[in-house]
């Protein structure tokens, strides 16, 4: 009997108490991770006069200087997935593979598939609508300033996208499904807190409440991924390609990454529309699923997304230790 993807967590130590430690441990990973920015930025405050008590998130966004402040803010992502990782190993007793993917080992192939797919495509989007619409953006392009984005972008962006993949789609996924024995609860769970964390970027102030649809509905896409394909390999290179490429092509006075892109978006929506929210997804989303599962053969998606979660028999599996 060939394991699925949340019945992963059962080769491990997966009592209920274990998935609490974890979380308050993952949390501190994270919180200490955010020392060296609130320091960093407290400090550079001060230096420049201002009332920290007045300051609001994305003012404080903006009191470092647009690189060292990407680097700073990655950081706790870097430092949450190290935590993800130690309570993986050291609580559950489970390895990075079986945290990963019900494969033998994981699959690169597909990360990188849908890595540059994704990033082509969404790369080519803004291009498309640069070229439509060449008076909403300017070019922001300083060769040695993006070059230093480069390196951090590249070094940390996909440790805060693994980092949100192996918490949501992952940690989270298996602890949550072996707890309620099914699989709908934790996708749909994930999916609203993944959502709800996202509350408070510059983005919905901007573009208004409407905004949580897409952080919602794109947490509900990477898990209904993740699901089909017993693994997050897909997860992870969507993810990472969406704010990688994002963070070097094109940036905005009012988004959560503000960088040395290439080109500055300039436009001043007042709230989110059909494009922003809407047609990614229930229309592009939907579109990817049905490639990928032609691609990937993907069947029984009522099992797979609302089946039972059941304890395999212990033949089936061998908790290491």
């Amino acid at each position: 009997m060939k394991l699925n993807y949340i019945q992963q967590a059962y080769k491990g130590l997966h009592e209920g108490w274990r998935y609490i430690v974890g979380v308050v441990i993952i949390i501190a990973f994270i919180v200490a991770g955010q020392i060296p920015f609130t320091v960093a930025a407290i400090f550079k405050a001060q230096q420049q006069g201002m009332n920290l008590f007045e300051l609001d998130e994305a003012a404080l966004m903006g009191v470092l200087e647009s690189n060292l402040n990407l680097a700073l803010m990655l950081l706790s992502f870097a430092f949450g997935l190290v935590g993800i990782l130690v309570v993986n190993k050291f609580l559950h007793k489970m390895s990075i593979t079986q945290l990963t993917t019900t494969r033998p080992k994981i699959d690169w192939k597909r990360f990188w598939v849908i890595f540059f797919a994704w990033g082509i495509f969404s790369s080519g989007l803004v291009l498309l609508d640069y070229f439509m619409s060449p008076e909403n953006y300017v070019l922001n392009f300083d060769l040695n300033k993006f070059l230093i984005l480069c390196v951090i972008a590249i070094a940390l962006v996909p440790l805060q996208t693994s980092c949100e993949e192996y918490l949501f789609r992952g940690y989270l996924m298996q602890g949550l499904g072996i707890a309620t024995k099914n699989r709908w609860f934790p996708l749909l769970l994930t999916s609203v807190v993944f959502g709800l964390l996202h509350i408070a970027n510059p983005e919905v102030e901007k573009l208004g409440y409407v905004i949580m649809v897409y952080y919602i509905g794109t947490g509900l896409f990477l898990g209904i991924m993740t699901l089909m394909d017993e693994g997050l390999e897909l997860a992870l290179g969507f993810h990472a390609a969406n704010n990688l490429f994002t963070a070097l092509l094109v940036t905005a006075d009012w988004t959560a990454f503000q960088t040395h892109s290439v080109l500055k978006d300039m436009s001043d929506p007042t709230s989110a529309g059909f494009a922003d929210v809407f047609m990614p997804v229930f229309i592009v989303f939907p579109i990817i699923l049905f490639i990928l599962s032609k691609v990937y053969g993907w069947k029984n998606w009522k099992e797979k997304l609302f089946g039972k979660v059941e304890e395999p028999p212990k033949e089936d599996y061998k908790i290491i230790e």
